[in-house]
């Protein structure tokens, strides 16, 4: 079972920080909405680094689940149009 959590807690991670490399905020600078966007792009990035941390510290769990929560935000973002993000693979639910 820690074999599988591993696994998965690194291919969140990895998911999340190719999922931030690839999103970029939608609406125009100086906007609320654009405002909204950088706000939800900085919960993300923050909790990349919170996984990154309890990953250091062998905390699976806790990583898996920044991990998990911080792709949430971008990806409920990119639906309502805070971000443009590729429309094809597997970084986002958006079609």
């Amino acid at each position: 079972m820690t074999a599988d959590l591993e696994e998965k807690t690194d291919r969140y991670g990895e998911l999340l920080a190719e999922a931030l490399a690839e999103a970029t905020i939608a609406p125009p600078e100086g906007t609320p909405m654009a405002e909204a966007a950088a706000e939800c792009y900085e919960m993300a990035d923050s909790y990349l680094s919170d996984g990154e941390h309890f990953r250091e510290n062998d905390d699976l769990v806790n990583a898996l689940a920044s991990f998990s929560y911080g792709h949430a935000w971008l990806d409920a973002g990119a639906r309502v149009g805070l971000f443009d993000v590729p429309t094809e693979g597997h970084l986002f639910t958006v079609a």
